[in-house]
């Protein structure tokens, strides 16, 4: 698997987590939820993303959208 398919699930799966726990734990999660949209946006215009970056030390394989 590559470093596009793992920033997405990632992505996807704290979305989805923080969801939760706003609606079930404290609305503040909410602030995650931002944060990862906030990152997501960024990195459509600059191409870097941190959570790229840590994966490709770790020696996963690039995709096309993370260079």
């Amino acid at each position: 698997m590559n470093i596009d398919k793992w920033v997405i699930r990632f992505a996807g799966t704290v979305i989805l987590a923080s969801l939760l726990l706003a609606h079930y734990v404290d609305p503040r999660w909410l602030w995650l939820t931002a944060f990862v949209g906030a990152n997501l946006l960024q990195s459509s215009f600059t191409g870097f993303c941190p959570l790229a970056s840590l994966l490709k030390r770790f020696g996963l394989k690039s995709g096309t959208a993370f260079c």
